[in-house]
């Protein structure tokens, strides 16, 4: 092995996110109504509202109009569905998100079954998901954390990603298990590993770049990765002390660049979001996406 690098190269992601900002308003600009976003609460999960007030500050800045449907932690599933599909059939609503976790024991999948595809913001729907597996993108709206990992890779390795080696660590619903699919798209050889791989710096040794979206603070360790490697961190973490949000990976890797946390996905992920409304919109009125 190479001697280590003292400090990778950094890939923020609030660069890529102004970029992507900067389209979405020249697209919102270019209408002659304002798209309406409808976040869904059925929690008493703080973090939870706090992520809906930071989107709701966004919208705000953007000219979105933005409503919250909060149901309270007491809602039945029979309400859930009733107020997502209600919501998918309103003409006036062209986005919806369902914010997770629900409160127990409401299921999510069953809830997410009566949100329209198009009006699935953040691309969690089954038939979302079921487009991108069938390698149909142009159709589907994509989850945007793992297309902010994407966006990441190709900024790192290049924009032609075919034949590159990434390495997946967490099969998560919202993170993991998508990107595998999209990475595969772009002709990216994936090899998906979990919290529980054995021999976790061999099954990485081979790999370009190392995806982590598990929920474990310091997860990747030094040991784990090559000088070559780029590391994409998608984990959020809030240590018991209250020291701030760390990822998964720990911070400073003797690497070839590495997404910090926070600052690297997160920025590009509410960015994305937002171009995901653009989008729907569009699938709507039936006009082309790229």
């Amino acid at each position: 092995m190479t001697d280590p690098l003292p400090h990778p190269l950094a890939l923020p992601g609030k660069p890529r996110a102004d970029q992507v900002t900067r389209q979405v308003r020249a697209d919102l600009s270019s209408w002659d109504f304002q798209p309406h976003l409808v976040s869904v609460l059925a929690s008493g999960d703080p973090a939870s509202r706090v992520y809906v007030d930071s989107k709701a500050r966004q919208a705000k800045r953007l000219g979105v109009r933005f409503t919250v449907r909060d149901l309270g932690p007491q809602a039945t599933q029979e309400t859930l569905h009733a107020t997502l599909h209600a919501l998918s059939s309103d003409p006036d609503v062209h986005g919806i998100m369902l914010e997770l976790p629900l409160a127990a024991p409401l299921d999510a999948d069953a809830a997410l079954l009566h949100l329209t595809a198009r009006k699935d913001i953040e691309g969690l729907s089954p038939a979302n998901l079921a487009l991108i597996a069938a390698g149909r993108e142009s159709e589907a709206l994509l989850p945007p954390t793992p297309r902010s990992i994407r966006f990441l890779l190709r900024e790192a390795l290049g924009d032609d990603l075919r034949g590159a080696r990434v390495a997946v660590i967490g099969p998560g619903r919202t993170v993991g298990r998508p990107l595998t699919f999209m990475l595969n798209n772009r002709g990216v050889t994936v090899t998906l590993c979990n919290e529980h791989t054995r021999d976790l710096g061999g099954v990485l040794a081979a790999q370009d770049a190392v995806v982590i979206a598990v929920g474990r603070a310091g997860l990747l360790r030094a040991q784990h990765v090559q000088p070559r490697h780029v590391v994409i961190d998608a984990g959020i973490n809030v240590p018991a002390d209250g020291s701030g949000v760390v990822g998964d990976a720990q911070a400073n890797l003797p690497v070839r660049a590495q997404t910090p946390v926070p600052g690297g996905v997160g920025p590009l992920t509410s960015a994305l979001m937002y171009q995901n409304l653009v989008r729907a919109v569009k699938l709507q009125r039936g006009e082309p996406v790229e």
